[in-house]
């Protein structure tokens, strides 16, 4: 079992003395070396890093836990947070783990069917907003202005905290800091708690670089990239369909220190880039997670040379998160056969990918 963000980290956490130090085993998640898509980019040093194997199935487990930890140590009555998904899946199981109530927004119609089990199964109060997340997150902060309950959305900056330890993870994994980070932009408090992770390791003396920091809003929901709120995000990847984020600030500050860009890609290209990364690497992470691979590769096509840039891509969330959308997006039908080895030969050697088959021993 491993020994959790708050114990791994804990001299470069808020943490004090009275902090329960709890842990549903979040963090020390892989950073695997593309076998197949690094060397078709031209790139020997790819990697993902894949936050799906978090407890909850994505990267929000690494801030949950401290965000909560913390309201437990200030004697908070509850927590509560608006989410399009993965943030409410994070507060319910950990809001079950540590006994404390737990109230979630979530814009209805907007949340992944995967999300939303989890968040009712974890036994979390559920309440749907017949509007978009940032109404949602406005009632929240509203809400618990008035009520002595915790946020635990990102603007908790508890939640930051948390989050910039999967920095610490990939230095501490590949020696220093990645000449570049591919990541998702949707309330941008990932791309700014990384951007604070990697500066913070660097001032220990534990890294020696800096990371370009490159972040990708989906085009349907991409007000950095465009500069103005947009009033009605829409995009597949319902994880980053944010038209007004909350780290805004942090997520330029990310972008203009390290150099780096903030730009989007299409669905198509989401899709696409999805499809591959299970395809050829067999990396399964949900459509939003996507989103930084697919701005590599549009990145590439543009021109960008990669082939002495060792690059990190972050892949935020399982797709099991989203299990429509996988089935509905494979390509392919499954296929019904009898039950004869014929009907498997016709239906497996039909198309002659593996020759002609081989002869039973039984029947030399």
């Amino acid at each position: 079992m491993g020994a959790g963000v708050l114990s791994t980290y804990r001299d470069l956490l808020p943490l004090t003395s009275a902090t329960p130090m709890i842990t549903m085993g979040e963090g020390d998640t892989p950073l695997v070396k593309s076998n197949r898509l690094g060397r078709e980019l031209g790139c020997p040093e790819l990697y993902f890093k894949l936050e799906g194997c978090n407890p909850t199935g994505s990267f929000k487990d690494r801030g949950m836990v401290v965000a909560i930890a913390k309201a437990l140590e200030e004697g908070s009555r509850a927590i509560m947070c608006a989410s399009t998904g993965n943030t409410s899946a994070s507060a319910a199981a950990f809001g079950a783990h540590c006994d404390i109530p737990t109230f979630v927004l979530i814009p209805k119609g907007e949340v992944a069917m995967g999300k939303l089990a989890q968040a009712m199964i974890y036994g979390a109060k559920v309440i749907m907003v017949n509007a978009n997340f940032d109404v949602a997150l406005g009632l929240v902060r509203e809400f618990t202005e008035r009520n002595d309950v915790t946020l635990v959305n990102s603007v908790n900056p508890n939640r930051i905290e948390g989050q910039k330890t999967a920095a610490f993870e990939v230095v501490d994994a590949l020696g220093d800091a990645p000449d570049l980070l591919f990541i998702p932009v949707g309330n941008a408090g990932n791309i700014t708690a990384y951007w604070k992770g990697f500066r913070e390791y660097q001032d220990l003396g534990r890294s020696q670089t800096l990371p370009r920091m490159m972040g990708f809003q989906a085009e349907g929901a991409a007000p950095i990239v465009r500069g103005e709120i947009v009033a009605n995000p829409q995009t597949i990847a319902s994880a980053i369909r944010i038209g007004n984020p909350a780290s805004w600030s942090g997520a330029i500050e990310a972008r203009d220190g390290s150099g780096g860009v903030i730009d989007s890609v299409s669905d198509d290209e989401i899709l696409e880039a999805y499809r591959l990364l299970a395809n050829k690497e067999g990396i399964f992470c949900e459509p939003a997670s996507a989103a930084s691979f697919a701005g590599l590769v549009k990145m590439h096509r543009q021109g960008l040379d990669l082939h002495d840039k060792r690059i990190v891509c972050i892949c935020t969330g399982n797709g099991l998160k989203d299990p429509d959308l996988a089935v509905s997006s494979a390509g392919g039908q499954a296929i019904e056969i009898a039950p004869t080895i014929e009907a498997v030969e016709a239906a497996t050697l039909g198309n002659g990918e593996l020759g002609e088959p081989r002869r039973s021993r039984n029947s030399e």
